[in-house]
C-alpha cells in the first residue's frame, strides 16, 4: 500500500462525506415536500432549522427550485453532487474509472432531473447510481486505507444528517458503531477523545438529544488532533 497525500485524504473524506449528503438529503426531500403539499407550505423552514442553513428561499417553489439546482447555493444537493465530482475525478487513480464513473452518472442524472415530470424518477436513479457507486469502492478500491477514509466521511456525514433530522436512536447507534468501527482502522492520527466523548453521549440512548450540540461538535471535529 502507498502513502498517501494529505490532500488525497482530504479529497476521499470529502467524497464519502458529499455522496452521502446527496444520498440522505433526496430521500428526506420528499417526506418534507409531500408535508408542504398535504399539510404545511412552510414546512421547509423546518427543515432548514434542522439542517442549520439559512432561509434563503422564502416560499416553497423557492425552497423545491434552488435547494435542489441552485449551483450558487452552497447548501444545494446540485453543489453537493457537484463537489463530489469534483473530489471524484482528482482521485480517478484511487477509485477506479468505473467507480468515478457511477458519480458522473449521478450528476449527469441530476442535472437532467429538472423536468418537473420527470423529477421523481429521475431522483431515484441519482440513488441508485450512489447505491452502485459504492458497491463499486467494496469491489474496485483495492487500497484499504482509501475505502476506509471514504467509508469514514460517509458515516460521519450519515452521522451528522441523522441527529440533525432527528433519526430514531437506533438507528443513530448502528451509525455511530459503524463510524468507530471505521475510523479506528485509520492509519492516520484522529481525535479520540472526542470519539469518546460522542461514545458517552450515544450511551445515554434516547436521552443523548440532551447534548445534541455537542455530540455534533464532536462528529465534526473528529480530525481536529490538537
Amino acid at each position: 500500500m502507498g502513502i498517501i497525500s494529505l490532500e488525497k485524504a482530504d479529497n476521499l473524506y470529502w467524497l464519502g462525506r458529499y455522496s452521502e449528503r446527496v444520498f440522505t438529503t433526496l430521500k428526506v426531500f420528499y417526506e418534507f415536500y409531500d408535508k408542504m403539499l398535504d399539510e404545511q407550505e412552510d414546512a421547509y423552514l423546518v427543515y432548514c432549522q434542522r439542517m442549520g442553513i439559512p432561509d434563503v428561499y422564502h416560499s416553497m417553489k423557492a425552497f423545491v427550485q434552488d435547494y435542489l439546482y441552485d449551483r450558487s447555493n452552497p447548501d444545494s444537493v446540485c453543489t453537493s453532487i457537484n463537489r463530489a465530482y469534483d473530489n471524484a475525478i482528482v482521485l480517478r487513480e484511487e477509485i477506479g474509472t468505473n467507480t468515478l464513473g457511477y458519480i458522473q452518472m449521478a450528476l449527469d442524472t441530476m442535472k437532467e432531473s429538472k423536468i418537473f415530470a420527470e423529477r421523481y424518477l429521475q431522483h431515484q436513479k441519482v440513488l441508485d447510481d450512489l447505491y452502485a457507486f459504492w458497491g463499486c469502492v467494496d469491489d474496485e478500491v483495492e487500497d484499504e486505507e482509501n475505502r476506509n477514509i471514504m467509508k469514514t466521511g460517509r458515516y460521519v456525514e450519515r452521522l451528522d444528517l441523522g441527529m440533525r433530522l432527528d433519526l430514531e436512536y437506533k438507528e443513530l447507534d448502528k451509525c455511530y458503531r459503524k463510524l468507530s468501527s471505521r475510523i479506528r482502522r485509520l492509519r492516520r492520527p484522529y481525535n479520540d477523545a472526542r470519539l469518546y466523548q460522542l461514545g458517552q453521549i450515544m450511551a445515554r440512548k434516547d436521552k443523548w438529544k440532551e447534548e445534541a450540540n455537542q455530540a455534533l461538535f464532536c462528529v465534526n471535529t473528529l480530525f481536529e488532533v490538537d
